[in-house]
């Protein structure tokens, strides 16, 4: 073994040893739960079982296969997350551009585009839950005044546009996010790249479309994924904003997980439910992190 290899295995010790706390922390704050919730699905513990549960295999799962109001919040949780996930993107994308150029007064400019991503999400959930309340909501008060509508509309009762309105309000609060984290990667980007373009005739577009774009990709799927895992597990917004209603038009998978172990005291049911939310998750980690490797290795190839 050469001098090199000694001090990289020892490095390696070194950043094994430095891990071992948090890998640790980690353990006892995910895995043991998700274990627990995995075992407790095997069981049916209700009231009806009083405090001893009984073991019931995978009958929770298969209780899941037929249980309509479960595949309703799952389908209303997909819907929610892809457009909210879309539309965020896209915004995000031109607010890190704009915050990317130089101009008078950007500092605060980017201190502001901040603060909707840094308000308590319950505080934004009843404000906006406010602002389209069809009696006493700015919304509707004015597009009366602009002569839009005759009477006022009532965005919470209707099921189509009580989903509209929780998707507003999520987009205004976490695309911030999204723009911070592309800001960060469009500052990483060498200014000398869309010069030497610029010189070879591409237009901004072309630039924004060869350069901007291959090297933003490990920022995007990583905003991405961020945003998925976040909208589709998201209950306080909704909770605040709809409760799940119009006759449960908004109710997604965490509310529902929610109602069926704090509301119906089924534990065992819930757990399973959990548990299936988790392996989604733990599903789009692992397509997102395929394409993550992907793309840097084709930047890397191309660059």
């Amino acid at each position: 073994m050469t001098h090199t290899d000694t001090i990289r295995a020892r490095e390696q010790r070194t950043a094994w040893i430095l891990l071992i706390p948090a890998l640790v922390l980690l353990a006892f704050v995910f895995a043991y739960p998700i274990g627990r919730a995995f075992w407790l699905s095997l069981f049916t513990k209700n009231l009806g079982t009083e405090l001893q549960p009984v073991f019931s295999g995978l009958e929770n799962y298969g209780r899941m296969v037929g249980d309509g109001r479960f595949w309703q919040s799952f389908t209303t949780s997909a819907i929610f997350t892809t457009a909210s996930v879309v539309i965020e993107l896209f915004l995000g994308m031109g607010i890190a551009l704009v915050l990317n150029q130089s101009f008078p007064g950007r500092s605060l400019v980017r201190t502001t585009a901040i603060l909707p991503w840094a308000l308590p999400t319950a505080l934004i959930g009843l404000a906006w839950a406010w602002i389209f309340n069809d009696q006493f909501g700015v919304v509707n008060d004015l597009l009366l005044r602009l002569g839009l509508i005759k009477t006022g509309i009532n965005w919470l009762g209707d099921p189509t546009l009580a989903m509209l309105a929780l998707i507003f309000a999520d987009v205004w609060k976490t695309t911030p996010f999204i723009s911070i984290l592309l800001l960060a990667g469009l500052q990483s980007i060498s200014s000398d790249l869309y010069e030497a373009h610029a010189i070879d005739g591409a237009s901004p577009w072309q630039s924004f479309r060869q350069i901007t774009l291959p090297l933003l990709m490990p920022q995007v799927l990583i905003s991405v994924l961020f945003r998925f895992a976040q909208a589709f597990g998201i209950f306080d917004l909704v909770a605040v904003m709809t409760g799940g209603g119009p006759g449960g038009a908004t109710e997604v998978v965490s509310l529902y997980i929610y109602s069926t172990v704090m509301r119906y005291l089924d534990f065992g049911y819930g757990a399973a439910l959990v548990v299936v939310t988790f392996l989604l998750l733990i599903l789009a980690v692992a397509i997102a992190s395929f394409l993550l490797n992907r793309s840097r290795h084709h930047n890397t190839k191309t660059i």
